[in-house]
């Protein structure tokens, strides 16, 4: 099938991948569009853990606001270079991020920063709950693990759904982002406020 201008115009404003990427991207789908999306998402993985290695030491702090200034939150995203920090498609995804925060109330940034309190007493939790439902021990273990990934999904920004598009997680909302810069991009740290509520 021929690759149309028109039709790799199309897939770049969608996606906002290079335009060469576009039309190897079309090529390899053979026209079809929803398939050539899937191809550059799956290659922006790709390239965003090659680049998850280098420094980043420029970025810029969001904040978000919300329900009437009822819930507010600071992010530090970094990537870089100074000229990426300051381009919209950066922006964007740290104004997303801080939106997210709000709604979703993570507790941590990565899988690796929780702390071995929480998660020794989120697997006390569920090994009670598992062994009191009358579950044989041998499978105590799995039902643990399996609630362990469950709260990962739940605590951890990285992990959890991104309240736009349920289908990306965070994580997946930055790789795709890395591959649109072409920089690694890493959220450090957040703060989420609400009032009321205590530390």
């Amino acid at each position: 099938m021929e690759i149309t201008a028109q039709m790799v115009k199309e897939l770049r404003e969608r996606t906002g991948a290079p335009m060469m990427d576009c039309k190897a991207a079309l090529s390899e789908a053979a026209g079809d569009l929803e398939n050539a999306i899937d191809v550059l998402r799956t290659r922006g993985l790709a390239k965003a853990a090659k680049k998850a290695g280098r420094a980043t030491s420029e970025g810029t702090v969001g904040h978000y606001i919300h329900a009437g200034g009822r819930i507010g939150v600071l992010v530090e995203v970094n990537c870089e270079t100074d000229f990426v920090a300051r381009t919209e498609d950066f922006q964007s995804l740290v104004r997303d991020v801080a939106m997210h925060i709000a709604a979703a109330d993570p507790r941590f940034v990565r899988r690796e920063e929780v702390t071995p309190e929480a998660l020794e007493r989120e697997k006390a939790i569920y090994r009670d709950q598992a062994l009191a439902s009358g579950k044989p021990a041998q499978v105590v273990d799995k039902i643990v693990e399996g609630k362990l990934e469950k709260f990962y999904g739940e605590a951890v920004l990285m992990e959890q759904p991104f309240v736009k598009d349920p289908d990306t997680t965070i994580g997946q909302l930055v790789a795709q982002r890395v591959a649109t810069v072409g920089e690694n991009i890493q959220i450090r740290r957040f703060a989420r406020f609400k009032i009321g509520e205590q530390e």
